[in-house]
């Protein structure tokens, strides 16, 4: 049997719609990339050209060559975490809602580049974007492959430098805020819940008293926060050194575990400063399982402003952070170019019904265990 000849169409190009349409390679372009340029029963005749060719528009490899642009940003999660933190709910869903808002404005892609350490070195030298989006400052050795590739660069939670985009929020202030609230009620007895910093999943306690009370895996802006409570604390004659302090792991089961120690290891505490809602809400959560009344027993403020703050048992006061707005200012920036930027955004305290003065000395009831619900 004889072989079949198989006959090759080559593919349709510009300057075949341009002939077709009767107009020049120029004025077709121009119909499919800058259209305001184009006179409309012009663009009309290249559309019903380029239909009956079957050309489905330029080629976007050469728009890339042409202008050196690949309208996407990039952008890498806070701490050592993969991508799935930014799917988590909560901040980095709202952080990326507001950079998408941008990005659609834009006709722009979004790049997630992931925040494991080989992985986001590999990702800020190879992602195809025109700037980067970084929840880091301590990570320089990505803000310096970015500058030699020639991109922008905005970090989140610092404040930048004359060469570097910046945008922060005013957390001291937040942190006072919260702070002040619950020392106007008349509470004494302090604890702080922070959020850990690095995948170590184990709670941290810091007791009263012992050398070097800070933070061990906290951000800058963790220490902003424990700088205000501190403060705000000192003015009301409380130290700092003697509230104890824990670090919790960023994850459900986490928050849970640091909730659990801080009620078995700093029973007397009437007023917990969280520096995240998924913390505060872990000591809702384990609060009720032992039994314990909140705001009567305990007084509990976080630091977010979720959706499901306002719907907790009871309803969290809290610190709002506008964290959409925060992503778009940050892509805001990289598209509209410029001298470098710094932007700071206020914070406020929304006060709801977990928070109440402290009962009397010898009224409260001790922070016993019950075993949690499976």
């Amino acid at each position: 049997m004889a072989e079949r000849s198989h006959e090759v169409i080559p593919p349709i190009k510009l300057k075949d719609v341009a002939k077709a349409a009767g107009v020049s390679q120029g004025t077709a372009s121009n119909a499919f990339n800058r259209p305001e340029l184009v006179r409309p029963e012009v663009r009309e005749r290249v559309a019903a050209a380029a239909s009956r060719l079957g050309y489905a528009g330029p080629d976007p490899r050469g728009r890339l060559l042409r202008d050196g642009k690949f309208h996407a940003i990039g952008v890498v999660p806070p701490g050592a975490f993969g991508l799935s933190i930014m799917f988590s709910g909560g901040y980095t869903a709202d952080f990326l809602a507001g950079i998408a808002e941008v990005c659609d404005e834009m006709g722009a892609a979004l790049t997630l580049v992931s925040g494991r350490d080989q992985e986001k070195a590999q990702g800020i030298r190879n992602a195809l974007v025109d700037g980067f989006i970084l929840n880091r400052i301590e990570d320089l050795d990505l803000v310096d492959p970015a500058r030699r590739r020639g991109l922008a660069v905005v970090v989140m939670d610092e404040d930048g430098d004359s060469n570097t985009n910046s945008v922060r929020l005013d957390d001291r202030d937040g942190a006072r805020q919260a702070a002040q609230h619950l020392v106007g009620l008349g509470h004494r007895r302090f604890a702080i819940l922070s959020v850990m910093r690095e995948d170590r999943h184990e709670s941290i306690f810091h007791a009263p008293g012992e050398p070097h009370h800070r933070l061990l895996t906290g951000f800058t802006h963790d220490r902003d926060r424990l700088s205000g409570y501190g403060e705000v604390l000192a003015e009301a004659g409380i130290s700092l050194d003697e509230v104890p302090i824990i670090e919790g792991y960023v994850s459900p089961k986490g928050a849970f575990a640091g909730a659990a120690m801080l009620f078995d290891r700093a029973p007397e505490t009437t007023a917990v400063l969280t520096m995240s809602d998924g913390l505060a809400l872990a000591v809702l959560d384990e609060a009720h399982q032992r039994s314990i009344s909140v705001p009567r027993d305990l007084s509990v403020v976080g630091f977010d402003d979720w959706a499901a703050a306002a719907r907790a048992d009871p309803p969290l006061t809290t610190v709002f952070q506008p964290v959409v707005e925060k992503g778009r200012a940050a892509a805001r920036i990289l598209f509209e170019g410029g001298p470098p930027r710094h932007v700071v955004l206020p914070l406020r305290l929304v006060v709801r019904s977990s928070t109440a003065p402290p009962r009397e000395e010898g009224t409260r009831p001790a922070m016993r265990r019950k075993p949690r619900r499976p």
